[in-house]
């Protein structure tokens, strides 16, 4: 087991719940086994270079401007960014508001803790196929783009491409160091893939 966190692969989770099997919905295990591709190692969404994803250059670059774009307005902060915790608020309103879920498995998904003995006796961790046939009934409420497949690099690197990654990998570092992102004039067009990835977090 490991998570990433501050851009950094640590063994281990926070807790004993954040150890589960997820319940996809099958049109969603569909994309991510058409991004995939033929990977069998390594994250699942890693960056060029195959290191984890920075958080602060996905809530910068794909997610806070294309809220803007949606005209969306945080009723906390009058703005229109929010932070990745949004995508599980998303899953819980509309699981709540929108399906017939049984409680159970609602708590279940969201890593609710118990709050009686008849959640205590609840059984619904071990029962796989009932938890598929609600993931799949239930949906999830927007609609899902086209993949972009996750390529190999192959070959050796051109010197422009090393001078490029380099520069990328010290703007990364001032991102995530002095928190604001340096103007550059690609910095608004080049990101349809992470913004990919950040709408199948959902």
């Amino acid at each position: 087991m490991q998570k990433v966190r501050h851009g950094k692969v640590e063994k281990g989770v926070k807790t004993a719940g954040a150890y589960r099997m997820i319940d996809l919905h099958p049109e969603i295990a569909a994309v991510l086994r058409e991004y995939a591709g033929q990977r069998k190692t390594g994250f699942l969404f890693p960056n060029k270079n195959g290191k984890p994803l920075s958080l602060t250059n996905i809530l910068r670059r794909p997610l806070h401007p294309d809220l803007k774009q949606m005209n969306y307005v945080n009723p906390i902060n009058a703005t229109h960014k929010a932070g990745t915790h949004a995508f599980r608020r998303f899953r819980n309103i509309y699981i709540r508001n929108h399906t017939d879920c049984p409680e159970g498995l609602y708590k279940f998904w969201l890593v609710h803790a118990d709050e009686s003995m008849s959640d205590r006796y609840d059984k619904i961790k071990e029962d796989v196929q009932f938890r598929k046939k609600w993931a799949a009934q239930c949906g999830f409420g927007f609609d899902l783009p086209s993949p972009i497949p996750m390529m190999p690099k192959t070959g050796a690197k051109s010197e422009s491409e090393k001078t490029a990654q380099t520069i990328q990998t010290m703007r990364e570092r001032m991102v995530g160091e002095r928190g604001f992102e340096p103007p550059t004039p690609w910095s608004r067009n080049s990101h349809r893939h992470a913004n990919l990835l950040i709408r199948l977090a959902w």
